[in-house]
């Protein structure tokens, strides 16, 4: 399986165990959006005066992957969230990057999960995902490796305030291939129910001056699903519910 020039984006979807990450960084920037930098600057410009508190900054986007026997590989080039936001909002077309990011799929000793209720002042407010998000330089390694276990440990503790001494289980990754989008889900299992995970996020959330959350949604069974959750977190926890 690859994410590259003119792939069709339709074929490359499923789920499944990824028992190990070899991902690198390299130089090169994000050559197929380069013509279209007015474009971009000119349509975040227009973003950002909606929301002035909207981020941008530089972040990391897998230029070439290939996916066997269980093991990721590939490379990851850097761009700019307004580049990824243009891209995004035209409906990810093949412009030759994959978004390739981690999660904490935050898991309590009771089996609920606990996912994140993006702030108002985010580039997706309302919408509610696991932690984690798209890496950035600081997930590159001294040796030119990217680490996106130690990227989805940070925004944890970053955006929830649980940090990795918290987790009973690290469960290892389950990737959820789907076209220009390849999300990491970390099995995080804790000591405690998720209403307990719950309720210290909040409390950490309010102590915050500009937390990335604005509440925290827990999750046990199909009647706590709702249409803000991002798809590939439904489909995760379905595949859980199923035995996997």
């Amino acid at each position: 399986m690859s994410g590259g020039w003119g792939q069709d984006w339709t074929v490359d979807r499923r789920i499944a165990p990824v028992h190990r990450l070899d991902l690198a960084f390299e130089p090169g920037g994000w050559t197929e959006m380069a013509p279209r930098r007015a474009e971009i600057e000119a349509y975040f410009a227009r973003r950002a005066a909606d929301n002035p508190h909207l981020w941008n900054g530089p972040i990391l986007l897998l230029a070439r992957h290939g996916f066997a026997d269980g093991v990721l590989s590939g490379a990851f080039r850097q761009t700019d969230f307004a580049a990824f936001t243009f891209w995004r909002d035209e409906g990810w077309k093949d412009e030759g990057m994959v978004n390739a990011f981690a999660l904490a799929a935050i898991e309590g000793s009771d089996g609920g999960f606990v996912l994140g209720v993006m702030g108002p002042h985010t580039a997706s407010a309302g919408r509610i995902y696991f932690p984690g998000g798209t890496p950035d330089p600081s997930d590159i390694t001294a040796d030119n490796r990217v680490d996106l276990h130690a990227s989805m440990l940070r925004e944890l503790t970053e955006e929830t305030g649980l940090r990795p001494a918290d987790i009973l289980r690290d469960e290892g990754f389950t990737g959820l291939f789907d076209g220009p989008r390849v999300a990491l889900m970390g099995r995080l299992v804790f000591d405690a129910p998720a209403e307990d995970l719950a309720a210290r996020i909040r409390t950490f959330l309010a102590s915050e001056t500009h937390p990335e959350l604005a509440d925290v949604a827990v999750v046990r069974s199909e009647a706590d699903l709702t249409p803000a959750m991002a798809p590939f977190a439904v489909d995760y926890m379905r595949w859980r519910w199923a035995g996997n």
